[in-house]
């Protein structure tokens, strides 16, 4: 993907607590009918939608505000079921940053975007950590997850690329959702894992609190 081909508007799908980070992949299940009219119109042109997390406080028009920053996917996948829900796999490509709401006939949304901010996202120089970095890390998400019953195949990703196994656990962390929009807003990789130790070390303060008043 070249920055010339980006485009400057896109439909975006406002999904709350969920982000997609450039370089990852992730399967969703579409039956709402204006996202199914997105995801049609979207397979007609350049099978490119945008993920953005909504804001809890709503618009003159009610209709939830949306965080500044989001990612742009391309459809990989995509199947239609008996039941007219459509299954798709969405690859994120590079993050964008809204310039304005296009207000037009659909009942989706889109917004004018630019890249500017997020060049790098479209790099292949991978960045310099390394997996021993991540160990302590990854150990206190491992115990974070499993206190909050998720279950992740941990020998799967030590064998992606580091930022592909940083960015999945991001997607899938039970962090809150401002907490997220913060990991997906940081700057590079290593920004995103040292946002993620601070962010897990509020975890485990208040686990440890929790067992002491007990």
């Amino acid at each position: 993907m070249k920055k010339d081909d980006l485009p400057n508007e896109i439909p975006v799908f406002p999904l709350s607590n969920f982000i997609i980070f450039p370089n990852t992949t992730v399967p969703l299940n579409i039956f709402e009918p204006r996202y199914i009219d997105m995801i049609n119109d979207s397979m007609k042109s350049n099978k490119m939608i945008g993920m953005i997390q909504p804001k809890s406080s709503l618009n003159r028009e009610n209709v939830p505000e949306l965080h500044d920053v989001g990612c742009l996917g391309k459809i990989t996948s995509f199947r239609e079921t008996e039941d007219g829900r459509f299954l798709i796999e969405l690859k994120g490509l590079i993050r964008f940053k809204t310039v304005k709401e296009i207000i037009t006939q659909n009942k989706y949304r889109i917004l004018e975007i630019d890249f500017k901010d997020f060049s790098q996202d479209l790099n292949e120089n991978k960045e310099n950590l390394k997996f021993s970095d991540l160990e302590l890390i990854f150990k206190d998400l491992k115990s974070l997850f499993e206190k909050k019953g998720f279950i992740i195949n941990w020998k799967a990703l030590e064998k992606q690329s580091l930022d592909e196994t940083i960015n999945a656990l991001a997607m899938a962390s039970p962090f809150s959702l401002e907490e997220k929009q913060v990991l997906l807003e940081a700057e590079n990789l290593n920004i995103r894992k040292n946002k993620i130790a601070e962010i897990l070390s509020t975890y485990t303060h208040d686990v440890f609190n929790n067992s002491t008043i007990q």
